[in-house]
Formats: structure tokens, C-alpha cells, sequence
């Protein structure tokens, strides 16, 4: 990893960034699992077909938000495949390794594991944790009611889809551990 006087950049992206390698591999984490991580992941699924993508918590709360749910369903994204699942769950069921975890909230980009511990040359080696924060909507929607509570979801929503439509472009060039 390079560096620089304001900390750690990214350097070269892992071979399997290539829209022609095999696809990308990313983990979208989330406190929960009940919310932003699930929304990034329908939203790689849908704009990125070539790679692999989950969600994951690291306290899941055993639910997929049903207002997530709901503002997804407006963009024809249906969450109701969906669960919510563990950090360890997620990353051991899958059988491959990860080109990138995505933090999507900060406790879990405080509490995420560095995936290259005891295997920092091997294939989990080359897991890149990158944190891209988004507002919590179930914590910003508190107190608030019907569409009021919804246009929360709506705009962290459109935010993480934005993000999610350049991030085969963007993550390279985001500060990663």
C-alpha cells in the first residue's frame, strides 16, 4: 500500500476489477444488515452483472427494513430475497475471496476486521476494506412519519446508487486498509 502525509492511498486495483475478468467481489457491510448494505447490494446486482456481491452486519438485526424495502420496490428492486446476516456468515458461505468490503456505515468501518490477518500474502490478502459512509435512515426517519420518513430513505437510497453505478471506477482510488 502506498502512502502519503495524509495517510494510506490505493494503489493498483486487484486483477479482477477488470469489467472482463471474472467480475468484481465485494462485500457490503453495515452495522445491521438491515438497510444501506442490503440497498448496495441490489444495486451492484442490478448495474454491474458481471460479479459477485453480498451484505452483511456486524450485529445483524435479523431483518431487512421494511422501508428499505419499500423505497427499493419504487426503483423495481425487490429486497424480499433478502436476510440479514452475519459478517462471518456472508464472507466463509461464499467460498471465494473478496476484491473489496465496503463499509457503508461508520461503526462498521470501525469495528470491521482487517481480512489479511494470518494470510497477508494468500488470497485473503488482497481484501481492500474502503469505508463510503452514508446517513442512517432509520435514525434520521425517527419520529417522522409517512412520506416525510420515506423521502429519507428515498435520498440515501439515490445516494448509495450513485455511488454503486461508478464504483468499479471509483474504488480504486479510494483510501483502503
Amino acid at each position: 500500500m502506498a502512502s502519503t502525509a495524509s495517510g494510506p492511498t490505493a494503489v493498483a486495483p486487484p486483477p479482477s476489477l477488470s469489467k472482463d475478468a471474472g467480475g468484481l467481489r465485494v462485500l457490503f457491510l453495515c452495522t445491521g444488515n438491515s438497510c444501506r448494505s442490503h440497498m448496495a447490494e441490489a444495486w451492484a446486482r442490478h448495474h454491474h452483472t458481471n460479479g459477485t456481491f453480498s451484505s452483511a452486519g456486524m450485529r445483524p438485526s435479523g431483518k431487512v427494513n421494511p422501508n428499505a424495502a419499500a423505497v427499493m420496490a419504487e426503483k423495481g428492486i425487490d429486497l424480499s430475497g433478502h436476510r440479514s446476516q452475519h459478517l462471518v456468515e456472508a464472507f466463509t458461505s461464499k467460498g471465494v475471496p473478496l476484491d473489496y468490503v465496503v463499509t457503508v456505515c461508520g461503526n462498521a468501518d470501525e469495528d470491521c476486521p482487517m481480512f489479511h490477518k494470518g494470510d497477508p500474502e494468500g488470497v485473503y490478502g488482497r481484501t481492500r476494506i474502503v469505508h463510503v459512509g452514508f446517513d442512517d435512515p432509520p435514525e434520521l426517519a425517527s419520529g417522522l412519519q409517512g412520506e416525510a420518513a420515506l423521502d429519507v430513505y428515498r435520498r440515501v437510497r439515490d445516494e448509495i446508487e450513485e455511488f454503486v453505478k461508478g464504483m468499479i471506477e471509483q474504488l480504486p482510488t479510494l483510501p483502503y486498509r
